[in-house]
């Protein structure tokens, strides 16, 4: 019986996505995690249901404003839930790259450095006090005039613009400039002028040269082209650029990627001279605390910036213990290696969440159930035993946690445990069991008791032998200090070590110009795209497949529809209210924007005349609309479509839709989607795969079916290395790299280098211990 302090959230008839009418009772103020395959439901049902609904709540509860967006935005697809308190969310996003954005800024860390400076600074004789906007580079009052607060000036040098002095202006010597008619303009602009376009570069008078590529004039003359003989070309004025201003100009305005990458060829990236890098003006860098510059403080490892000393000012005491109290919960979740001033785009997936995480740990909220969204990606299990002591701190403080999860140590110090499946797609969707964790031991159709309770024995390999190997370094980059590192040919290799101890450091410095290598094909997490119209289908190249298939009908060519119309990338079949992205973007004031179904299509992104066209029953918004599972049997005999549909299978992505925005992948989904692309082509001669933790996101029985076509690439002569943290995937490999012992400046050397039994022994690993677990 639910009643007004139902201690109970409970969700009827739940039908997001791919939940079958789910209905489930999840007690409050506990841990509960949410298992199953991937796309088996659980996303759905705790954030797609839970989470979607307690935020619409709040819009109801917010302005009439947000109230009217509701019906646009969409309610979750539930009959009913009770006993829901306010929710908040923490999903694994990547934040939007920009520069300006840091650790600091993440965790509010900056604001109480700079309140610190502002207030408790060591200011020069007779200088006035600074107010703490003063001590931010991303305000108009702090900023480096010099480089505006981006600590980095993008400078041009003659080299750079001129790489090969022995051409001619006329020949091409300045490879800054662009190319076609706009190339020859400025060199028949610098003929009019008087300079000798013909003559060597290297043979001009310096004079000449520096003002060529560097001066600000910009002079307007009039230009004679040499006639071609069968056009007439009449004078016409033209105004000089010079290189640098082109390529300045260029880097700046351009909105195209591509003008914007040759443009940045051209330019040195250096530490600005007027700030040194710090960002800050010079009135900012003249305050000290504890006898350094806030610059310098921000660059310190939160592990030592906790150690700040105290002062005899109360003032400053009172600021020094509100810092530390803030930097403990980020060490505690085994994040002492990052500064203030790391940029957020270079944290990891994980990194980011667990950031937000002890964020909230600061926030002193209680009484509201936090979604969280795979804490545990990207954590070595030392961390993850960290991570589960946090979260313990989140529900002791009055709250509930509900995380979304793959990792069994998570799940083994849950509460409550919610399983859905028995598999993914229309194959899922079911809520098998949702009560105490041992409880689940009787449930024969869960994937996820297979491994909770019984150890999965691993498949059976041949020991396999080296084909030479790979030299990598002395690498001397971010915390790793000239570290070498030596690759095995032709076999698996798992690079193992705690959060930021420098396993993608070392991994990202294989490159295709190393002996040995061959082809190299790094496969990342990054997004398939950006926006929902990017998708699997446009990603992999099926969608060509589909729309000749569409075009061939007869309905298409009744009617003289060839393949783009079926396109929803060009106007013609597509919707034109959404533009065929099957979306509106809907602006929330003070809220992030979301998309919502278009209202004159309803998401199927074409107009009603395309949709008249059909294959085998099926419009081509309905194609787009199945699974690949689903796909792979309506296109059996369509070979072109078979062999792309089949590769995704076998990398565990069956359900996913084709048409799946890639606003709507993980992470791991991405990389996932990218191997498939890579494997469909079946290439001959040897190949280098780099994964960077490829089993993110996977669930134990989803990491099987992964690992059973890494290890079959290597089976087939190829050389497969993997950054990785799990150790059934470690235990599996032929040689392990493991750096550490720590992260950060205590991390930074390889530990132990071996087979996976001989890390397991090595002394000082952080790894040896839960390895030696994975193979007993």
């Amino acid at each position: 019986m639910s009643g007004p302090h139902d201690p109970y959230v409970r969700v009827r008839d739940a039908r997001e996505h791919n939940l079958k009418g789910v209905d489930v009772d999840i007690p409050r103020d506990v841990l509960a995690v949410f298992t199953g395959v991937s796309g088996s439901g659980k996303s759905s049902l705790a954030f797609g249901t839970i989470y979607a609904e307690a935020q619409r709540r709040y819009f109801e509860s917010v302005a009439p404003y947000a109230r009217r967006l509701i019906h646009q935005v969409g309610a979750p697809k539930v009959a009913e839930i009770t006993g829901l308190p306010p929710a908040v969310s923490l999903r694994q996003r990547r934040a939007a790259p920009t520069s300006r954005s840091s650790v600091g800024t993440l965790t509010n860390l900056s604001n109480s450095l700079r309140m610190l400076f502002s207030r408790a600074g060591d200011y020069p004789p007779g200088a006035e006090r600074l107010d703490s906007d003063s001590f931010s580079p991303n305000t108009a009052a702090g900023a480096c005039p010099e480089c505006h607060g981006l600590g980095r000036v993008h400078r041009t040098t003659e080299e750079s613009l001129v790489p090969d002095a022995s051409l001619s202006i006329r020949e091409g010597a300045i490879a800054a400039w662009p190319g076609a008619w706009q190339g020859k303009n400025l060199r028949d602009i610098l003929d009019a002028l008087g300079h000798d376009v013909d003559r060597p570069w290297r043979e001009l008078p310096a004079e000449q040269r520096e003002w060529i590529l560097f001066t600000d004039d910009q002079p307007v003359v009039t230009v004679h082209p040499v006639r071609d003989a069968d056009r007439i070309q009449r004078p016409y004025q033209g105004t000089y650029m010079s290189a640098r201003r082109y390529v300045m100009k260029t880097f700046a305005d351009t909105r195209s990627a591509t003008l914007r990458a040759k443009a940045e060829r051209f330019l040195h990236s250096a530490p600005c001279p007027a700030c040194g890098g710090s960002r800050l003006r010079p009135e900012a860098l003249a305050v000290t605390f504890a006898g350094r510059t806030i610059a310098e403080l921000a660059a310190l490892p939160l592990a030592e910036l906790a150690d700040l000393p105290g002062s005899a000012s109360e003032t400053a005491r009172v600021l020094t213990d509100d810092l530390r109290s803030r930097v403990e919960p980020i060490l505690e979740l085994g994040l002492g290696y990052l500064s203030l001033d790391r940029a957020t785009p270079s944290l990891s997936a994980g990194e980011l969440q667990r950031l937000r995480l002890a964020t909230q740990l600061r926030s002193g909220l209680f009484g509201v159930v936090y979604v969280l969204d795979e804490p545990s990606a990207g954590l070595h299990p030392a961390d993850t035993e960290a991570l589960l002591t946090m979260l313990d701190r989140l529900k002791s403080a009055g709250n509930s946690v509900f995380v979304v999860e793959h990792h069994l140590d998570v799940m083994r110090g849950a509460d409550w445990l919610v399983d859905v499946g028995p598999l993914a797609g229309e194959h899922g969707g079911r809520v098998l069991h949702s009560g105490p964790v041992a409880e689940l031991a009787s449930v024969a159709e869960s994937a996820t008791a297979r491994f909770l309770f019984g150890r999965a024995p691993a498949p059976d390999r041949q020991d396999r032998s080296p084909r030479g190997q790979l030299k990598v370094g002395p690498v001397t980059r971010h915390n790793l200090r000239g570290v070498t590192a030596e690759f095995p040919l032709g076999v698996f290799t798992a690079v193992t070590g705690v959060s930021g101890s420098g396993k993608s450091t070392l991994v990202g410095e294989i490159g295709e110009n190393l002996p040995g290598v061959g082809r190299l094909v790094s496969v990342d997490q990054k997004p398939i795209g950006r926006t929902p119209r990017s998708n699997l289908a446009t990603y992999t190249g099926l969608f060509d497949v589909v729309r000749k298939v569409f075009a061939a009908t007869d309905g298409a060519r009744e009617r003289g529809y060839g393949a783009g119309r079926f396109s929803f990338n060009v106007a013609g079949g597509r919707c034109e209210t959404c533009q065929g992205e099957g979306f509106v973007s809907v602006e929330l004031l003070f809220l992030p924007s979301t998309y919502a179904p278009c209202p004159e299509c309803g998401g199927s992104r074409y107009n009603p005349r395309t949709l008249e066209v059909t294959y085998r029953g099926h419009t081509i918004a309905q194609v787009l609309d199945l699974t690949v599972e689903a796909a792979a049997e309506f296109f059996t005999d369509t070979p072109a479509a078979a062999r792309g549909l089949a590769t995704l299978l076998d990398v565990g992505l069956g359900y996913l839709r084709l048409g799946q925005p890639a606003t709507e992948l993980s992470g791991g989904e991405a990389q996932r989607i990218k191997l498939a692309a890579e494997l469909r082509h079946g290439r001959r001669g040897h190949t280098l795969y780099v994964l960077d933790e490829p089993t993110t996101g996977l669930h134990p029985a989803d990491v099987e079916v992964l690992m059973r076509q890494l290890h079959g690439l290597v089976d087939a002569g190829h050389t497969v290395v993997v950054v990785e943290h799990d150790m059934a995937v470690v235990a599996g490999a032929d040689w392990v790299i493991d750096l550490g012992p720590g992260g950060g400046d205590a991390g930074g050397r390889i530990v132990a280098a071996g087979t996976p039994a001989d890390v397991a022994r090595a002394a000082g690993s952080a790894t040896g211990p839960y390895l030696a677990r994975t193979l007993t």
